[in-house]
């Protein structure tokens, strides 16, 4: 199946600071290489080719090397949030081709997006289900920054992003890996224009809401949102701390 992915790589990652200082975050090393070279990499091995993908960068882009790779800029980076940014690159996305967006400051194993790519819902989000192992590495308390993902019996998601009262909301972590089925691009687009651009969105403003936001929106207004389950392989890098923590634990040390 062709698809188009789009990378969102805006961001300034100021807790990543002093990494972060003179290169945008995708572009920090995890033990010698760069977060974006090792997602590139990953996807290569699923079989995705480099014309296929596309970055949306803003911070620093100059500083964003990803050869072979068509880039978007996102111009009003520093006031704006994810779904501005993707739609930034909004030309990219193409009816009826599949379209994957991830997050910048990931990474993970070539299971891990296998399982969306094989996963043929109208949109699919990867979930880890084993969560608490990596964010009880992150923090003392795993919740303090874990969002609520709720799935009904059929593995769908009814609630994601929100504050959890107890480890019970958290059936599993959304981690910023999604999948739009080719069929349904035409009304992903469409869905975004037609959204009210005077609303507060989980206290956000439109410019600012969060993916999980407009994932919610979709959810709320009748779209089936599949998870497909993982169980760890992946890592979010999110601040100095945690990049150095990884390194010291030789994660990802054999990419």
């Amino acid at each position: 199946v062709s698809m188009k992915v789009i990378i969102l790589a805006a961001g300034q990652g100021t807790r990543l600071r002093p990494y972060t200082n003179d290169r945008p975050k995708c572009m920090v090393e995890l033990n010698g290489k760069p977060l974006l070279h090792r997602q590139l990499e990953t996807m290569r091995q699923c079989g995705i080719s480099s014309t296929d993908i596309s970055l949306v960068g803003g911070y620093l882009q100059e500083n964003l090397v990803a050869s072979g790779v068509k880039q978007y800029t996102n111009s009003r980076y520093a006031e704006t949030n994810m779904v501005e940014t993707l739609f930034s690159a909004e030309e990219f996305m193409v009816k009826g081709e599949d379209l994957i967006i991830a997050y910048g400051d990931i990474i993970y194993e070539p299971q891990v997006l296998n399982a969306l790519l094989e996963t043929s819902d109208e949109m699919v989000l990867t979930a880890d289900e084993d969560w608490e192992k990596l964010w009880s590495l992150r923090m003392e308390n795993p919740l303090d920054d874990a969002e609520t993902f709720k799935m009904n019996e059929d593995g769908y998601v009814v609630e994601l992003g929100k504050i959890p009262q107890s480890l019970v909301d958290v059936q599993a972590q959304y981690m910023g890996l999604i999948k739009v089925r080719g069929d349904k691009v035409k009304q992903f687009i469409d869905f975004y224009h037609g959204l009210d651009r005077d609303k507060i969105y989980d206290g956000k403003d439109f410019a600012n809401m969060y993916m999980t936001s407009f994932i919610q929106s979709l959810i709320d207004s009748g779209w089936k949102v599949k998870a497909t389950l993982i169980k760890n392989g992946w890592i979010e890098v999110d601040t100095a701390d945690e990049l150095e923590m990884y390194e010291r634990l030789g994660l990802f040390n054999c990419q």
